[in-house]
């Protein structure tokens, strides 16, 4: 069997469900095409084809050839972008709206028995121009999919436009044809394709912005030395054997061995490890990972398709879940639902002309046209088209408006199917960081003088467990003494004096190898470490002074949420890739009885595969780079916002922030809208089925066709908005992201000061940063004001820029 390969191409110009179906039987249809997989929520599709017999390019140019447009699938469309194509459509609908307003007022006028001579001219003129003029590129797109055998919503469109425009023409020579009505409907029922592919691309746009705040997450670019000079260069452009420079606070762009430095490397989004590990020359480092500490000088190893980020990419790349089951459905009526029409408005002529001949007096040919237009009318097909797919992009952009990213359809059948909920540690149900949780005195000493030593000593250092005592120093409203020779000994602690005496704070083997005893406090730290707790010890002047246990709390609302899913009928697993002590910890914690530890991120995935088996529904819920194989298998993944931009392409939800218990409202957000995708689907089925029958009697005016038609697509319209405006309804919190210029911001203990500074204010959710942009970014959450964060900014000592 050939070699097949694989295309991801972001599309321009889906509407609809019968633009999914055109793109899919266009594109199927070149010889050497294997699979074609379309998704209207994400604008997207995926191509399995042999490479053999054709080319990427000529699967590019089909595509444009049916009238769609192709972005790079790399990259997400910026504001201006967005906005740009909403002018265009809404330009387009302006016009058309004028049209359909002046021809609405003159058909009414004649209606009612003021008629002029111009009128019918007139109404001619606003058919041909809203058909050409705004009209023009469903003409283009009805054109191309005719010239490749396919027939869509565009070209039941323009049969039944072009039908009114021949009967209002027909009407200038025969008096029984009402020239009016005609062209009226030509004018009508192009605008309002043109009023639900605005609606929609209006809806899928604000819907998505969200997400692009959280897909820039790591830096794409690197320093690399070149000839003794540092050059910032794009991360891909880097090659193998390369050394590029990390300093403190960024992360590792590629895989690769220290070269020189020693450093603390956060990888809890890479391999789910929760504190961080030291490295120093000859040890590798994994692309993804954060640098905290020292700066480090990296031998680039794996670059391209080798190095782990792209590795996993490639299965975010292909990671797109089988439609739900209705979506099938809908799909499967589709794609003869075209067809079917053109073959009732053939009957409808052939009955009133033919059968009329034969039963009657003689043919109609006045009713046969009226009963063929009226027919194309009422089985245009809008209202089924957007049926399924507008509750659930609706759905999805109000919950974006809350922090609750739904990018993908398929999420909203799953979660509400779903039974199992699989939990990642590091990060999703635990803070991801490490804090102070005992300080434990040696004899005759007390805790405070402990934390004071300790505070003492890391003030001036950036280690994450560091910065934890700092900050119990600072809870505890304690004033650090200043300390002089401060010193940084990776791997093993930091050095000082405090008036005169040496101080040492760090592993206890590192004190033991100094000269301190720490016989007394073996036992201690035995209990502690048996506890899953790192221990850091401290000592003054060669005599132990205590000792200090941090771990990785849960967040506050992990025990609310897991209990709240049990209620709800869903169990929950944890998988993490951290160690079975730690992992077994963390669940006891927040209730979680099942839990699996030391998991590879090619392990998750299997696992998941395995809890599948049987046609169970599984969710997995993760933040990092290890996470996302997993979140790519299961039936939906859901990313937690803080993560990394692997793991949030590899899900259908992301959340903003650090609010775990935003799952709760995310399963219940879905089954609102599945529930309203299911009336919508019911409505549009039983408008079509009726309607077109009936539309085949001639008893049916095609203007009263079009307002059915219309009523029917503004009856989809408001089911799938009516939970936006019903009071009592909007019961979570809303979110926003505010993104501050900080150019003072040089270094991650600048990053700590702040982010302890705006994470005081009331409703401030998250706070991140990116120190090489010198950009502060606050996820807002209730009454939280954005003028007060700025005010603990200045505070803290840091200047603002507008």
């Amino acid at each position: 069997m050939a070699a097949t390969q694989k295309l991801h191409l972001k599309i321009g110009g889906m509407s609809c469900s019968f633009c999914a179906e055109t793109i899919r039987k266009g594109l199927g249809r070149l010889a050497g095409v294997r699979r074609v997989s379309v998704s209207l929520s994400h604008e997207e599709a995926l191509v399995e084809y042999v490479a053999e017999s054709l080319r990427a390019d000529d699967i590019r140019k089909r595509l444009t050839d049916l009238g769609y447009t192709i972005r790079d699938p790399t990259k997400v469309r910026t504001f201006e972008e967005e906005e740009s194509e909403l002018r265009d459509a809404r330009k387009k609908l302006y016009a058309a709206s004028a049209a359909t307003v002046i021809s609405t007022a003159l058909m009414t006028s004649m209606w009612l028995g003021v008629r002029r001579d111009w009128y019918p001219f007139a109404l001619l003129a606003l058919a041909l121009f809203t058909m050409f003029g705004p009209g023009w590129y469903i003409k283009k797109m009805a054109y191309h999919s005719l010239r490749r055998r396919i027939l869509n919503q565009h070209n039941l469109l323009e049969f039944g436009a072009f039908a009114g425009l021949a009967g209002g023409l027909l009407g200038f020579v025969f008096a029984q044809f009402p020239t009016a009505d005609f062209l009226a409907v030509s004018v009508f029922i192009t605008t309002y394709h043109i009023a639900s592919g605005y609606a929609s691309l209006h809806v899928r746009t604000h819907s998505s912005r969200g997400v692009r705040r959280l897909l820039d997450l790591q830096p794409q670019t690197a320093t690399v030395l070149r000839e003794g000079q540092e050059f910032q260069v794009a991360a891909e452009e880097v090659k193998v054997g390369e050394i590029v420079r990390v300093v403190p606070g960024q992360r590792i762009p590629l895989d690769g061995v220290v070269e020189e430095g020693a450093s603390s490397v956060d990888r809890s989004l890479v391999t789910g490890e929760s504190l961080p590990v030291e490295v120093q020359s000859g040890e590798e480092v994994i692309g993804g990972s954060l640098n905290q500490e020292g700066t480090l000088l990296i031998k680039v190893v794996r670059v391209g398709d080798e190095s782990f980020l792209r590795k996993v990419a490639r299965y975010v790349e292909e990671a797109r879940a089988l439609k739900p089951g209705i979506l099938q459905l809908v799909d499967s009526v589709l794609r003869h639902y075209v067809p079917w029409v053109i073959l009732m408005a053939g009957a409808a002529l052939l009955i009133w002309t033919v059968g009329a001949a034969l039963l009657s007096e003689g043919a109609d040919y006045v009713r046969a046209v009226f009963a063929m237009l009226a027919v194309l009318v009422m089985g245009y097909p809008c209202a089924l088209g957007m049926a399924t797919p507008l509750a659930m992009i609706r759905g999805g952009g109000l919950a974006a408006e809350r922090g609750i990213l739904m990018r993908s359809s398929e999420a909203f059948q799953v979660l509400t199917r779903a039974k199992l909920l699989v939990l990642d540690k590091t990060g999703t149900v635990t803070m991801g960081k490490p804090q102070v949780v005992e300080v434990v005195p040696h004899e005759g000493g007390d805790e405070t003088r402990t934390v004071e030593v300790a505070a003492a000593c890391e003030a001036h250092s950036e280690h994450p467990l560091g910065r934890a005592i700092v900050e119990r120093a600072q809870e505890e409203g304690l004033e650090t003494e200043e300390v002089t020779g401060f010193k940084a000994l990776p791997g093993r602690g930091v050095e000082a004096w405090l008036r005169g005496r040496r101080a040492l704070v760090g592993k206890p083997g590192f004190l033991q190898s100094s000269g301190v005893d720490l016989s007394s406090l073996e036992m201690e730290i035995e209990r502690l470490q048996g506890e899953a707790k790192t221990v850091v010890a401290v000592s003054l002047g060669g005599s132990p002074v205590g000792l200090i246990a941090f771990a990785d709390l849960p967040k506050e609302d992990a025990l609310q949420t897991v209990e709240e899913l049990r209620r709800m009928g869903v169990e929950t697993v944890m998988i993490t890739g951290d160690n079975e002590r730690t992992a077994a910890a963390a669940a006891e914690w927040v209730g979680i009885e099942r839990v699996h530890a030391d998991v590879l991120p090619q392990k998750k995935a299997e696992m998941i595969r395995e809890m599948q088996e049987g046609g169970r529904r599984v969710v997995m819920v993760g933040d990092g780079i290890n996470d996302a194989p997993a979140l790519m298998q299961a039936d939906v993944g859901i990313a937690i916002g803080a993560g990394t931009d692997i793991a949030i392409e590899s899900s259908g939800v992301i959340i903003i922030g650090d609010r775990l218990r935003a799952l709760i409202d995310a399963f219940k957000v879905a089954k609102v809208a599945y529930r309203k995708t299911l009336q919508n689907v019911t409505l549009a089925f039983l408008f079509n089925g009726i309607g077109v029958p009936a539309a085949v009697t001639g008893l049916v005016h095609p203007v009263w066709a079009m307002i059915a038609m219309a009523a029917s697509v503004t009856t989809v319209l408001i089911n799938s908005f009516l939970g936006s405006v019903l009071p009592g309804r909007d019961t979570m919190p809303r979110v926003k992201v505010l993104r501050l210029q900080v150019p003072s911001m040089h270094c991650s203990g600048c990053l700590a000061t702040l982010s302890d500074a705006v994470g005081k204010v009331p409703g401030v959710e998250r706070v991140s940063g990116y120190l090489e942009e010198k950009i502060l970014e606050v996820v807002l959450q209730g009454d939280a004001v954005a003028e007060e964060v700025r005010k603990r900014v200045v505070q803290a000592g840091h200047v603002l820029m507008e």
